[in-house]
């Protein structure tokens, strides 16, 4: 390059120029940097490389994966809450009677009893009452019928079983020499209709039952037939399945007691009329063996 380039490349920011030195071959240039490599770490060097390369792969993960999450702290549980047992259900107490109530009924002539029936209010079938049912019949009779209670026509009439329910207790005492009204006394175990002719309670029975009491050491029958099971449990002084006890003679404060199905029964189940026929005839037995001579 003459002086006239150089002082152009100066005028134009470029100078200086570099100039290709002479000097060292090619090959022994691309050789020099073979000479600059750092040497190889020695025998030991390299052991104690490879160990703490070792311990790094152990804890840290693989390329690609997720890191693992750190051990979740385990948190203790809380005490298993236990039920508490619920309470011991007790069985419903017995209706109470009134003794003082009981007491003054037990000395109630005839016509104090029945007067004591009609206006009494000692449950609260007296609410929706008509008129209370007291009894009808002979008050010496050696036959007492007692029902479960009076129904809607008994209520309106004010006498027991005058229904169709009536009608065929007539026709079952027939059929074995008896009549309404002749050696004949019906009452039944609660003197007011229960609404819409549903069984009677045992607090209403247990109302009436001074009532039930009175009437029968009034009439002193040698034979009680409880007409279905409210009129047995009146009777008896426990529930009784009607169809177990058939067939059996109870007792009564010493007088003989023999149970059957109440007549409304059987006009809904007539097939059964049958087994009604079978307990009037036992009945009929039992009266003989109470009186020596029968009906």
């Amino acid at each position: 390059m003459n002086a006239w380039q150089g002082a152009v490349l100066r005028e134009m920011g470029l100078a200086p120029l570099w100039r290709l030195r002479t000097g060292k071959p090619a090959a022994e240039a691309e050789a020099a940097p073979a000479t600059a490599e750092p040497s190889r770490p020695t025998s030991a060097t390299s052991a104690a490389f490879a160990t703490s390369a070792a311990a790094r792969a152990s804890i840290s993960p693989s390329p690609g994966s997720p890191p693992s999450p750190p051990p979740r702290a385990q948190i203790p549980r809380p005490p298993a809450i236990q039920a508490a047992a619920p309470p011991p259900v007790s069985a419903p107490a017995a209706p109470m009677i009134d003794a003082e109530r009981a007491a003054r009924i037990a000395t109630l002539d005839w016509t104090q009893l029945e007067e004591e029936i009609r206006h009494c209010r000692a449950c609260p079938l007296c609410e929706r009452r008509q008129q209370a049912v007291p009894g009808v019949g002979d008050h010496a009779a050696q036959w007492m019928f007692v029902g479960e209670g009076p129904g809607a026509e008994e209520d309106q009439r004010g006498e027991p079983f005058v229904g169709q329910a009536g009608r065929l207790l007539d026709n079952m005492l027939a059929a074995i020499g008896l009549k309404r009204g002749e050696n004949v006394y019906i009452a039944n175990a609660v003197k007011c209709r229960p609404p819409h002719n549903r069984t009677p309670a045992e607090a209403e029975i247990a109302a009436c039952q001074p009532f039930l009491e009175r009437q029968i050491a009034l009439v002193a029958p040698r034979l009680l037939i409880a007409l279905g099971r409210p009129a047995s449990q009146a009777l008896v002084g426990r529930e009784l399945n009607i169809g177990a006890a058939r067939g059996k003679r109870f007792e009564r404060k010493e007088i003989a007691v023999v149970v059957t199905y109440h007549p409304a029964y059987l006009l809904r189940n007539p097939q059964d009329k049958g087994k009604v026929w079978e307990d009037l005839c036992f009945a009929r037995q039992v009266m003989k063996t109470e009186t020596g001579q029968g009906a």
